[in-house]
């Protein structure tokens, strides 16, 4: 957003006062005079706007843009970032005095790769989200899907994930979520994805094709149910070379 409308956007501006001012606008700080602004992305501001932000903390005074009246506002403030503002501040690109301004009750959030423990909570909440959302009723996730993502280094966090759901809710045509109705990026191993919880290495690309090919033959059976000719004609494969598959990949007919 460029450097006047963020300023617009926080403070306000009178009218005229830039190009597109065709009225006077409150800004954020005003409007949430008693109560609570959050600002995502603390990290990316300008020093200007640093500046600026920095008086209205200390202040709680402001103007807005195109005037010199000084406005008060009572706003308790919760920033939040994705960088290291420690870094920042270190290549003179965060205001130390915003920083220690600000950082009165830290709450610090470490990466979904290091949280393994609320991937699937997180994981079951946006299911129930987007059953919701879509219409569905998906009851619940396959061992493999499971294992998929819990295995995954996830580098986009939580709006990964969330995503990631979404798109497996979308995409599931019965009451379970299975490996392929996940991204093809948590179906691949990476260079930088992590052991798996047994210490073994991420599987080689033979052995997840296998495990992929295997759950699209047990969802279909079970869809069928248990209708070989059915789940055959569904896969678009003919009986024999089902069997054959079912064979080779170590499953039987229930």
């Amino acid at each position: 957003m460029p450097e006047n409308l963020l300023e617009s956007e926080l403070f306000g501006h009178e009218k005229g006062s830039f190009t597109g001012a065709t009225s006077r606008r409150i800004g954020r700080a005003e409007a949430a005079d008693g109560g609570t602004l959050f600002l995502d992305e603390i990290g990316d501001l300008s020093l200007q706007m640093q500046v600026k932000l920095l008086r209205f903390l200390q202040e709680k005074t402001f103007s807005r843009v195109g005037s010199n009246r000084e406005l008060h506002a009572d706003v308790r403030f919760i920033a939040a970032t994705s960088r290291n503002l420690e870094e920042l501040m270190a290549e003179n690109k965060f205001r130390e005095d915003l920083y220690y301004r600000l950082n009165i009750f830290p709450i610090v959030m470490p990466d979904l790769s290091k949280r393994k423990g609320d991937v699937m909570l997180l994981a079951e909440h946006f299911l129930s989200k987007f059953n919701l959302k879509y219409g569905k009723d998906i009851k619940r996730l396959s061992t493999p899907a499971i294992n998929m993502l819990m295995a995954y280094h996830w580098p986009g966090n939580v709006r990964e994930l969330e995503n990631c759901m979404e798109r497996a809710v979308i995409t599931a045509q019965d009451d379970c979520i299975y490996g392929y109705n996940l991204p093809a990026s948590l179906q691949m191993p990476s260079h930088d994805a992590p052991y798996s919880r047994d210490g073994e290495a991420p599987a080689d690309l033979p052995t997840m094709v296998d495990s992929f090919e295997r759950e699209l033959i047990v969802a279909a059976l079970k869809r069928s149910p248990g209708n070989m000719s059915a789940a055959a004609r569904e896969l678009g494969i003919s009986p024999r070379v089902l069997h054959y598959k079912m064979h080779r990949l170590g499953l039987q007919k229930s």
